[in-house]
């Protein structure tokens, strides 16, 4: 079954035949986890770095945020019976969108973003197997939950990760 991951939420399964896909990836962050011993797979779609511009919005919803919504997603992850030791972690997006318009990427969103990731990552002492980020084009991207096999869709091209 084909379940959609929205803008600022986050999905899990562990059922093989799922597959969990976000759209419309721009300067958002697309972060998956899979788990291939015991084929658990989530995906988050992060919008912005920090949520100390918005408390009250984090506090409600902490999937809105990297800071926030990423180490929600390792606790939700491991609770569903994914393991560190297992776990593969892949991330798409953060991408120069303002950059198309403008010529430039004044609040450089997709960037911020990733160096958030990056640094919640270095905390957990976890370390990313595969990223498509960057650029100026949105991404969709899926996972399926059995193979672990990550798809990146973008200017009419689809390539694994």
């Amino acid at each position: 079954m084909k379940h959609t991951v929205g803008l600022a939420e986050m999905r899990i399964s562990a059922e093989s035949g799922d597959v969990l896909i976000t759209h419309s990836l721009g300067s958002c962050l697309g972060v998956v986890l899979h788990d291939p011993i015991t084929a658990v797979g989530a995906m988050l779609h992060a919008m912005l770095p920090l949520s100390t511009i918005n408390p009250e919005k984090a506090a409600a919803n902490p999937y809105m945020f990297v800071d926030t919504g990423v180490p929600r997603l390792l606790t939700e992850f491991f609770k569903a019976g994914g393991r560190k030791q297992n776990m593969v972690v892949k991330v798409a997006g953060g991408a120069a969108i303002g950059a198309l318009d403008r010529g430039t990427d004044f609040f450089a969103i997709g960037s911020r973003n990733m160096v958030v990731f990056r640094k919640v990552l270095w905390k957990n002492g976890l370390m990313i197997k595969a990223a498509d980020v960057g650029g100026s084009r949105p991404r969709t991207v899926s996972l399926a939950i059995g193979t672990g096999e990550m798809l990146i869709r973008s200017d009419n091209a689809i390539k694994a990760l």
